[in-house]
């Protein structure tokens, strides 16, 4: 069976920012740790891993979003969103400061 869009998206992604993801995940889990120690350094290369996660949302989403499926566009999103948390549990904390 096929894999969903948003799978295949997910995994291209993956592939073809590999060094961006491969720089993140370290910083990633080293502020799971100790979120105040590596803040910085956590923003500032997640602001760019959430950068391209956006391009691929909307590379994902782009077409769907101006037809009668706009809102299958926003499940879809949440779906691709719901993948990158599961590896990526602290990405929404990116740009968030923590005193």
């Amino acid at each position: 069976m096929a894999k969903a869009k948003y799978k295949q998206y997910y995994e291209k992604m993956l592939e073809k920012e590999q060094a961006l993801f491969d720089e993140f995940k370290p910083i990633h889990d080293l502020y799971k740790a100790d979120r105040n120690k590596f803040q910085n350094e956590f923003n500032q290369v997640g602001r760019k891993v959430v950068e391209a996660i956006h391009d691929w949302e909307r590379k994902l989403c782009s077409a769907m979003g101006r037809t009668q499926y706009a809102k299958y566009s926003e499940t879809v999103s949440e779906k691709f969103w719901d993948l990158i948390r599961e590896d990526f549990d602290q990405i929404d904390m990116v740009g968030v400061k923590i005193e």
